[in-house]
């Protein structure tokens, strides 16, 4: 009864043996050298320093729109992947409806595109 489970029990139980001795060993057998640079604190590539690049501690928002973005085209994959796996069995309306989903997804790229939101400066 549960034979087509055992090979799925089998594998999480792998994964999370294999995921616990990670963690359990690397400190053991990894390397430990230690300097000034890996002790500071580092964030987004750049210096950290005492005071804020930009005025009154606030971060430039680019990040923040850079993040939206990502998960908006992100999105957008996570909802094509399922239509291409089953193209076949959705027929004309599967066909009509994500046709539809990619001119929404369109839009929205073209707008961002023309605020300057894909504009690297």
């Amino acid at each position: 009864m549960l034979d087509p489970y055992l090979a799925l029990l089998f594998m999480a139980i792998l994964a999370g043996a294999f995921a616990l001795f990670s963690v359990t060993a690397a400190p053991y057998i990894g390397p430990r050298r230690y300097n000034r640079a890996k002790l500071d604190s580092y964030e987004c590539g750049i210096e950290p320093s005492p005071k804020p690049v930009v005025g009154g501690g606030r971060m430039p928002v680019a990040y923040y729109l850079t993040a939206m973005l990502f998960i908006l085209f992100d999105i957008e994959m996570v909802f094509l992947y399922p239509f291409a796996v089953s193209a076949d069995a959705l027929g004309l309306f599967g066909l009509v409806e994500i046709i539809l989903f990619v001119i929404t997804v369109g839009f929205a790229y073209a707008y961002v595109w023309r605020r300057g939101g894909l504009d690297w400066n």
